[in-house]
């Protein structure tokens, strides 16, 4: 590694350090890639270690290459470093504490007919995205008041319709304007959809003066139902916009950010003012920002929460100096291809915001750091309790779950599921497709099972995979005496009986049973240590299940249509053009089996029950 950093240039760029394994530890930017480089060489040669982040010299240690990618600026660089990070997700970098993707709405604007739907998907070329809010929430609350003022069709797909033809209920409770029927042209179509956008943009002035002219247009033409309409649409805007208390003319289309950081974390508010109104509020907390600079952790929040350009303000108030400002500022016109201006306030409403958005910033992050301790205190003593009922030499740190799933005699799989320090270490989940044991044998599967994951301890397989090469404290099997036969019978096997502790947990009496009793353990079923396993038994039930349907979806989709209560072709036909695939069909809600055109309710409900009766 040495070598590869005096071969770095003194170019900007992007670098990636790489354990053994081939697992990207950190990315950083560099202006001169190798100055940046070359200030990790003490940690990597273990000289001065006294001055040096502990996170860098642990970072250092583990690092076993170096790799570089040369760009043409610092904010390409910047650009880069994002992409890769939320690629990546390497355990040194500065991270958001949830890695959930932001909720937008979204206008599929190169539609003939667009619709203006939710969604956290990647954006695409030519649609609109107005966001990200807070919530899931807010944005169905957005679109619920958004359908009482606008007339917009509902339907899915990019064309407008169903294949009956016939225009659905929406149309004639007068919230579609019907392009299915041809009962709208795409320019008037198109007038709303700009009033949409202009009331997601903050105008809404200028969309209650459109709507009260159209209104006085519809009275003078004595078009007096169309006039109803309109006044309707006008008053359910005026309701929405009521809601909207805060305002200061002064603010305009601002987001102000606030800051928090300590040794625990960082915390950052955004106040999202829009027209003078302060129209949302957004609460990030990031983790692992040990030894990094406000600067870092405010450069790693932009390039984070405004990687759209849709998303991305006029201006925006930070608490930094000016010229981390001008670096910023260049970061997001490099994004959203316009001026955006990047400043520290000093005075009057946005000074008032700014440090409002601190304090909060500040309360924020206390509360993040309380609740993680409560939820670490919860959670030891859920181990402890376990270390108790059990007999454990210590509490169990690492706690593996088997579940088996099946259909019949068909599509057996099994699950396995990681909790460690009491909380889910997905990736470590493994998944078994069942291939020796024959017909519906839930314990000869489970054996197999449990063989296939421990065969490489007992074989001395050196083959890397960080879920097969940790032993665990505690095994938790979903089921009664024969799973926890199977699995003690499956680890005498593999010689590692006396290591791993086994318990099964039955689901109809929540009885725990072990290896040395032939009675269930007396365990209080509100026992912390009793609950933890039933979040194991559970985790490992929901993912060995949604492994089993997807096999099943593979290869019976059409001839599960064909045994489905209360369907012949007429509605099986219609099943399938509504779902557009057999596969979709399969992961359809009730409520989706409940929309599908000339389905019953009751039908609907029958098959739902019918396709997921193994869960």
């Amino acid at each position: 590694m040495l070598q590869q950093v005096k071969l770095s240039p003194n170019l900007p760029g992007v670098y990636l350090f790489r354990e053994e394994g081939g697992l990207v530890l950190y990315v950083g930017k560099a202006l001169d890639l190798r100055k940046r480089l070359s200030s990790y060489l003490p940690a990597v040669e273990a000289r001065g270690l006294d001055r040096i982040p502990a996170k860098v010299i642990e970072m250092a240690g583990r690092a076993e290459s170096v790799e570089w990618i040369v760009t043409k600026n610092e904010v390409e660089a910047l650009l880069l470093e994002q992409n890769l990070v939320k690629r990546h997700r390497p355990p040194f970098n500065i991270r958001l504490r949830d890695d959930k993707s932001y909720p937008y709405i979204m206008i599929t604007a190169e539609e003939d007919y667009p619709r203006v739907i939710f969604t956290r998907k990647a954006h695409r070329r030519g649609n609109l995205y107005f966001g990200p809010f807070s919530s899931a929430r807010k944005v169905r609350e957005t679109l619920d008041a958004l359908a009482r003022v606008f007339p917009l069709r509902s339907c899915s797909g990019r064309q407008p319709g169903r294949r009956s033809g016939s225009p659905c209920l929406q149309y004639h409770i007068k919230r579609c304007p019907g392009p299915c029927i041809g009962a709208v042209g795409t320019a008037e179509y198109r007038d709303t959809i700009d009033q949409v956008v202009d009331f997601l943009s903050g105008r809404e002035p200028e969309v209650m003066a459109r709507l009260e002219e159209a209104m006085g247009e519809a009275a003078k033409a004595q078009d007096f139902e169309k006039a109803a309409v309109l006044r309707d649409r006008l008053e359910a805007l005026r309701h929405v916009l009521e809601r909207q208390q805060v305002e200061s003319h002064s603010l305009g289309s601002t987001d102000i950010v606030g800051m928090a950081v300590d040794e625990w974390g960082a915390n950052v508010q955004v106040f999202i003012t829009r027209d003078g109104k302060l129209a949302d509020r957004r609460s990030l907390t990031f983790v692992n920002v040990a030894g990094a600079s406000m600067d870092e952790i405010l450069e790693r929040f932009v390039a984070e929460y405004y990687g759209s350009a849709n998303g991305i303000p006029t201006e925006l108030i930070v608490p930094v100096s000016p010229v981390e400002g001008a670096r910023l500022a260049a970061l997001l016109e490099g994004v959203r291809g316009k001026k955006v201006e990047v400043r520290r306030s000093e005075r009057g409403d946005k000074r008032r915001l700014q440090e409002m958005a601190d304090r909060n910033a500040s309360l924020a992050l206390a509360h993040e750091r309380l609740k993680e301790e409560r939820t670490r205190e919860r959670r030891l003593g859920a181990l402890t309790a376990l270390e108790e009922a059990l007999g454990l030499e210590g509490p169990p740190m690492r706690i593996e779950g088997f579940d088996i799933s099946n259909l019949g005699e068909e599509d057996t799989v099994a699950s396995m599921v990681v909790f460690e320090g009491g909380a889910a270490k997905k990736s470590d989940y493994r998944k078994f497709a069942i291939r020796s044991t024959a017909g519906q044998d839930d314990t000869g599967a489970m054996r197999e099972a449990i063989l296939r994951r421990f065969a490489r301890q007992s074989a001395g397989d050196t083959t890397y995979d960080p879920s097969f090469e940790a032993v665990p404290d505690l095994l938790v099997v979903d089921g009664g005496k024969g799973q926890l036969n199977a699995t003690t019978a499956a680890l005498k096997e593999v010689g590692l009986e006396a290591v791993i502790t086994i318990a099964a947990l039955a689901k109809r009496e929540e009885e725990v049973f072990v290896p040395w009793s032939s009675d269930p353990l007396e365990l209080d079923r509100e026992d912390l240590g009793v609950l933890l396993m039933r979040r194991v038994r559970d985790e490992a039930h929901r993912f060995a299940l949604g492994f089993h349907r997807a096999k099943r979806a593979a290869h019976t989709p059409s001839s599960l249509l064909n045994q489905l209560p209360g369907v012949g072709e007429k509605r099986k036909r219609a099943i399938l053009e509504h779902f557009g695939s057999p596969e979709r069909f399969l992961q359809a809600t009730r409520e989706e089996l409940e929309g599908v055109p000339g389905l019953p309710g009751k039908v609907a409900r029958e098959v739902h029950a019918f396709v997921h009766k193994t869960g």
